[in-house]
């Protein structure tokens, strides 16, 4: 593939909780700059500071204007650039929790449009960024605004088709930056592919002349997509962005997004597909984006396989086995070591799909049960035996040794935790005392590990993040060992005969997915905790 695209960058995100620190930025981009990228993005919806904005990403971490321009010049002694990467319309939701911008707010977690306090916050926000960075590119988001116009803006200006809303409001936007900035870039998704096409974003139709013309001139287009293997899928995708406004950019995923484990493999996959498609449609400017969704719980050095092969093939490298040779050389760790962070032992992932086990297995409450199916005969051993292989690998791997450490940590809870729930409910509904004898002192053992585990998992977050957000992931974990704690309490008054039944294992369980779905997935915290209110 003879293809040399001008920028190759990575996105990072600063928004999910997981503040990266200023020298874990530094790291990444004596990283990232050595392998072959030369762009970053800082994805910080309210996480950075904003003259006259106080409550302006308020204890989330945010980044000082000092930090960043700090950052901005150690970028650019790397030759890289640095590019600010904004919301300027939807995905707000933290600045929404306050009472000082309740008025800024159409419905959730979107800005109102047409309201003036809304484009003097955006033209504080600009200011701020143009003293913060010396690139002149920014991306200023607009994506998956999908209730716009329906909340306050209906009650003020009526119901009104969202495609003049956004228009209008776009228009506004970039009046208020184009005295600062070259280009502005916002995501095709929704702002302007859905609308144009009028369906799906992932599903391109007609595109509607009217929706071209409202494009600004100093606005670029970027095509987010990290969901498919299928070559073909992103010809098709590139091709009617390209009849949309030529000049668009690509942004693929390296998957740190779906729980505590990385998917390695699946983000190289679906970045293969996604560079031949580049490389015929000669895209310029390509981007691999490490979201943080529901809490920013995965490191995003486990990604050095996928972020390292990503490279490799934008340069014209594909050869598998090349590649894993450039890796040992880079990193001094086997590509192949390096990939068992993916946990490749977890249930029900195939190699075009992901499966984030880990997670929902670790939060799965043991008497309600309700992810108890998705688990197997093998699977306890299936988490014993990634503890040998990461345990093995930990030694060999230098500077990265921590990751290996706490995915061993996490595999050894999951060891005991993941059928906990299934194994006690068996042992109960057949009243054998002998079993749950064993099952209690299981308890015991996962309320161990879980601090263990909380142990490791603290110390690798504060090696690279502020830490700002780690209460989540304390509340998180504090509430299921108070849980394993309060079951097994439980569990042993029943084995005494202190209470003669546990009212949650006298349930009739119903399976959390359909039943046609065969990889299960499911991410966010406060679904697998509990059908309760949170």
């Amino acid at each position: 593939m003879k293809y040399q695209p001008n920028r190759l960058g990575t996105m990072i995100d600063c928004s999910r909780n997981a503040v990266a620190s200023v020298e874990s930025v530094k790291k990444w981009i004596d990283l990232t700059s050595s392998i072959g990228y030369n762009t970053l993005m800082l994805y910080t919806e309210d996480t950075y500071e904003v003259s006259g904005e106080p409550y302006f990403g308020y204890m989330r971490g945010r980044y000082s204007r000092e930090e960043l321009r700090g950052l901005d010049a150690y970028a650019k002694s790397k030759n890289m650039e640095l590019i600010p990467c904004i919301q300027t319309l939807a995905h707000l939701n933290a600045l929404n929790r306050w009472p000082e911008y309740k008025e800024h707010f159409d419905v959730d977690d979107i800005l109102l449009a047409q309201d003036e306090r809304v484009y003097l916050l955006i033209d504080h926000m600009f200011a701020t960024l143009a003293d913060s960075f010396t690139s002149r590119v920014v991306h200023i988001g607009m994506d998956e605004a999908h209730l716009l116009g329906r909340g306050r803006y209906a009650d003020l200006h009526g119901v009104e088709e969202r495609f003049g809303i956004m228009a209008r409001h776009l228009r506004r936007v970039c009046d208020i930056g184009e005295k600062i900035w070259l280009s502005l870039f916002v995501c095709g998704q929704i702002c302007f592919f859905g609308l144009a096409s009028g369906g799906d974003y992932y599903k391109p139709e007609t595109i509607r002349d009217e929706v071209k013309k409202i494009i600004p001139d100093n606005v670029e287009l970027v095509y987010w997509d990290y969901y498919s293997t299928d070559r073909a899928h992103y010809d098709a995708m590139l091709t009617t962005h390209e009849k949309l406004h030529p000049g668009t950019w690509f942004a693929g995923g390296l998957w740190s997004w779906a729980g505590l484990a990385p998917h390695n493999g699946y983000s190289i996959r679906t970045t293969e597909a996604a560079l031949q498609s580049c490389a015929m449609h000669n895209t310029k400017n390509l981007l691999f984006t490490l979201w943080g969704d529901n809490g920013g719980e995965c490191s995003r050095f486990a990604l050095l396989p996928a972020l390292f092969y990503a490279a490799q093939a934008a340069h014209g490298i594909t050869d598998i086995e090349q590649v894993k040779r450039n890796f040992l050389a880079r990193f001094t760790v086997t590509w192949d070591d390096f990939m068992l962070l993916d946990l490749p032992g977890t249930p029900g992932g195939t190699p075009e799909q992901v499966c984030n086990a880990e997670k929902y297995l670790l939060y799965n409450d043991p008497f309600l049960g309700f992810l108890d199916d998705t688990t197997g005969e093998s699977t306890a051993r299936d988490y014993a035996q990634c503890v040998e292989k990461l345990e093995i690998a930990a030694e060999k791997a230098g500077e990265w040794r921590y990751l290996f450490e706490t995915q061993a940590a996490l595999c050894r809870v999951l060891a005991q935790k993941a059928t906990l729930g299934a194994d006690t409910r068996k042992a109960y509904a057949e009243h054998d005392m002998t079993a749950l004898r064993r099952i209690l002192h299981r308890y015991e053992e996962t309320e161990r590990l879980l601090w263990k585990f909380f142990e490791v998992y603290r110390a690798q977050w504060m090696k690279e993040n502020k830490p700002f957000g780690f209460e989540v992931q304390e509340a998180r974990l504090g509430a299921i060992l108070m849980r394993v704690g309060s079951c097994h309490e439980r569990l042993l008054n029943y084995f005494e005969g202190k209470i003669n039944k546990i009212e949650e294992l006298e349930e009739t369980r119903l399976n959390f997915f359909a039943p046609d779905v065969k990889t299960y997935y499911v991410n966010e915290w406060q679904k697998i905790i509990s059908p309760g209110v949170i």
